[in-house]
């Protein structure tokens, strides 16, 4: 039963998957979608798991609109809205590959966040007095942490649950506690 509800929840999100294969940005989508599991290389399947993924995931939903901005998308999110808990300013630049864990009440507002980044609940990444932070690749951003001002966190950087950094992270570095302080760097 529950697999017949998805399948027509699936079906109200074909215009999406219209709007996927039309967008420019198809790759990174894909990076998106297959962020946290095995990817899939047919585009029947593709497909399919984008659907499901949308139909099931109002966080990742808002990411998609993000990720195909334009005169469609704005249509769409009238019909079907992303989330309202979960921010990322138009002007971010994200790479590819970026992880949501139930992302609830999470504001992203850098410069750039890298490839590869972890995100989960209660996140804020943000400016601080007009300066935004610059988050590097495989970064993990854990609960309640927050990143402000014109810092730089470093690849593959842990920020730790509760953290609030207002430093630059060296890249491997796990920062704790508030205010952050580096627990470990390894070069």
């Amino acid at each position: 039963m529950r697999r017949i509800g998805y399948f027509f929840g699936q079906l109200l999100f074909l215009p999406h998957v219209i709007l996927f294969l039309f967008a420019t940005k198809k790759e990174i989508i894909i990076a998106d979608l297959y962020a946290r599991k095995q990817r899939r290389e047919v585009l029947l399947q593709q497909c399919y798991d984008l659907s499901l993924e949308l139909f099931t995931s109002r966080y990742f939903r808002t990411l998609f609109y993000f990720r195909t901005q334009g005169f469609f998308s704005k249509i769409l999110r009238i019909f079907y809205p992303k989330h309202p808990s979960f921010t990322i300013d138009i002007h971010t630049k994200i790479g590819s590959g970026l992880q949501l864990a139930h992302p609830y009440s999470t504001i992203l507002n850098a410069e750039r966040i890298g490839d590869d980044v972890y995100v989960n609940h209660l996140v804020t990444v943000g400016e601080s007095k007009g300066k935004k932070p610059t988050i590097g690749n495989s970064v993990e951003l854990h609960a309640a942490c927050i990143v402000i001002g014109g810092i730089t966190v470093g690849d593959h950087a842990v920020i730790g649950a509760g953290a609030v950094v207002v430093k630059d992270v060296p890249a491997y570095g796990i920062a704790v506690g508030n205010p952050a302080r580096i627990i470990h760097s390894q070069k």
